[in-house]
């Protein structure tokens, strides 16, 4: 949806952000004080009455004036070497905080680069402003301006609603809306387009103070959801995603009050500690934790006792990636909860769809606490305690490999020597999934993973603006080294302004996700053998350290020193993944066998068979 500033469009505003029945967050919004200013100074200003901590982006000839104006009135900023890496970068800041990160671009090129970023956002339900330049509007406008592409057009699909301002003093307003919708609802990103020619325009405006973000509730479902699990037939579990971020006691505290155990997105890692006694991992089939499925399940070693029969999903999507490409087994009853109704019941059909905003779902759950609590569940708390142990002696048990390092072997190392408030951030590696079940987090708002775009190279910029959201605090990368060459300039930002970031890069000279997709389906690899790269080099030429490790009994001290230096730090790990298999790729796997018609299958069997064949042939030369 485009955004104008009609009357139509103020209606349209209204309804995206109190489409339902709302209770206020914050006070309202408060008076205008006009007085005259630039574009400029109406855009700098706004964003810090929002009280932005960190604007990312790169200055370009339509924007020189808005960036002069943030060193004018003092709000930081931070030069990236590409947009994409802006875009990211505000996503990492917005994930460690809970606040939109603020990402600033030109028209054309500008704004092309940061489409992937921004759609990580979107997808991924993580509060993003976006203030974007635009070609000369008005009486200054002329056909053919260098970076006249359609900004709104390419905008719209990547976020919740773009504003496309025609005078400066409708700015402050675009900011002050871009804001609450950002946070409204399901969060994710929105943009502010706005005509370089609006920049230097002087007119009477004023700043508008933040608005109050509107939290939706339904009563009526509320009642319905209470009916199902004040049931003491049932069994409840719970599936908690992003959207209980920032809930995680009450979470805990409805947990503890149902004895039901908890599931998590990956996003939703860290919601609930998962030191917890009810805490089970991430997902709940066969793709994911495997402590997970196996909590959910009937317990065999008592089949008179079902496994869940009712699932209390709350603020989370049954998104592809969460479910191992829709693979979660079924429950009974489902009551699913979110701020964007547009997300109930979607994939998993639910007996009950409240739209409500998860902290408050979970805090009038509380308040029913004499309706809901059942009796400790001793045998429970011992199963998923046992679940645990024996999911941490496998894991512990890392066969040796041939020339390097099992993956698995590093992030129970992390796991280990990083604090417990250590920020981590994942990639879109086949490691991303190890990490997921392996890496256990105790925080909220301290493990990330591009979930739903699976944007390669998003680490290495989120963890920047992370740092700068969180200056002080330890903030260290996973990622591949397929992935890192997508980002791999952004560290000489890093370098540039002190960041500390550590990146561990796993260096097996491969794209080895495609290559793990690509071997059993079709009996060879194509295009993923990636060059032989001198990290050592990379790293001095960039400003970096550098540090590695390439058998197993160096990497305890690696990891140690590489948390102990004071400044950023490329860590390369010699990485063999050997035999290991991955739990998500080989559910998403037979679940995508499975819905091959007879036809594909046979074609598939053929053509594997051929090439084993000629395989053989080729050997016995």
């Amino acid at each position: 949806m485009t955004w104008t500033f009609s009357r139509r469009g103020l209606l349209q505003t209204a309804a995206a952000v109190g489409a339902a029945a709302v209770t206020p967050a914050s006070t309202p919004a408060g008076p205008l004080r006009p007085h005259k200013m630039s574009g400029a100074k109406a855009i700098a200003s706004s964003l810090l009455a929002h009280g932005v901590g960190c604007v990312f982006g790169i200055p370009g000839a339509q924007e020189n004036e808005l960036w002069d104006e943030f060193k004018a009135v003092g709000l930081p900023y931070l030069l990236c070497t590409h947009e994409f890496s802006a875009a990211c970068m505000a996503d990492g800041y917005a994930r460690a905080t809970g606040r939109p990160g603020v990402v600033c671009v030109v028209p054309g090129p500008g704004v092309t680069n940061t489409l992937t970023g921004l759609g990580e956002a979107l997808l991924d339900s993580v509060p993003v402003v976006a203030v974007v330049g635009d070609v000369a509007n008005g009486d200054k406008y002329r056909p053919f301006q260098v970076h006249s592409l359609d900004t709104v057009a390419l905008l719209k699909p990547v976020t919740k609603c773009v504003l496309a301002v025609s005078d400066v003093r409708q700015i402050p307003d675009a900011i002050r809306r871009a804001f609450a919708t950002a946070q409204a609802g399901e969060p994710g990103p929105v943009a502010v387009v706005v005509p370089f020619n609006l920049l230097i325009e002087m007119t009477d405006a004023g700043v508008a103070a933040p608005d109050a973000v509107a939290v939706p509730f339904d009563d009526a479902a509320f009642a319905k959801a209470i009916a199902l699990l004040a049931d003491p037939k049932q069994r409840v579990g719970i599936y908690a995603g992003y959207g209980c971020m920032d809930f995680a006691d009450s979470l805990a505290a409805v947990a503890d009050l149902l004895q039901a155990p908890v599931a998590t997105s990956v996003s939703g890692k860290g919601v609930i500690p998962e030191c917890h006694p009810l805490a089970v991992g991430w997902g709940y089939g066969p793709h994911a934790s495997e402590v997970a499925e196996k909590a959910f399940a009937l317990d065999p070693l008592h089949p008179l006792r079902s496994g869940v029969t009712t699932l209390l999903a709350i603020g989370v999507k049954f998104s592809e990636v969460s479910t191992g490409f829709y693979g979660n087994p079924a429950v009974r009853h489902v009551v699913h909860v979110d701020a964007n109704a547009n997300n109930l019941g979607k994939v998993v059909p639910a007996d009950v769809c409240v739209h409500a905003d998860a902290g408050l779902f979970l805090s009038k759950l509380l308040a029913c606490a004499d309706r809901l609590r059942r009796p400790a569940n001793g045998h429970l708390v011992a199963r998923i305690k046992k679940l645990k142990c024996d999911a941490d002696k496998a894991a512990d048990a890392v066969p040796p490999t041939k020339c390097g390092i099992d993956p698995l072997h590093l992030i129970r190392t992390l796991r280990r020597h990083l604090p417990d408030d250590a920020r981590l951030f994942t990639d879109v590696t086949a490691s991303e999934h190890l990490a997921a079940e392996h890496y256990r987090v105790t925080k909220p708002r301290t493990y990330f993973n591009p979930v739903d775009n699976q944007s390669m190279g998003w680490s290495v910029p989120a963890a920047i603006g992370a740092l700068r959201a969180c200056p002080g605090s330890t903030v260290a990368t996973l990622t591949g080294d397929g992935c890192l060459m997508m980002s791999l300039v952004e560290l000489s930002t890093a370098a540039r302004e002190c960041l500390p970031v550590k990146v561990f890069v796993l260096d097996d000279r491969a794209y080895h996700y495609m290559q793990m997709l690509q071997e059993p389906a079709y009996r060879r690899t194509t295009a993923t053998h990636l060059a032989k790269l001198d990290y050592q080099s990379l790293s001095h030429g960039l400003g970096l350290a550098f540090t590695e490790a390439t058998k197993p009994d160096h990497l305890d001290g690696v990891v140690r020193g590489a948390l102990a230096h004071t400044g950023p730090v490329l860590v390369r790990i010699a990485t063999d993944y050997g035999d290991r298999k991955i739990r998500w790729i080989e559910a998403v796997r037979d679940r995508f066998t499975k819905e091959l018609t007879p036809a594909q299958k046979a074609r598939f069997l053929a053509r594997i068979a051929a090439r084993e064949v000629g395989l053989r042939h080729r050997e016995s030369d």
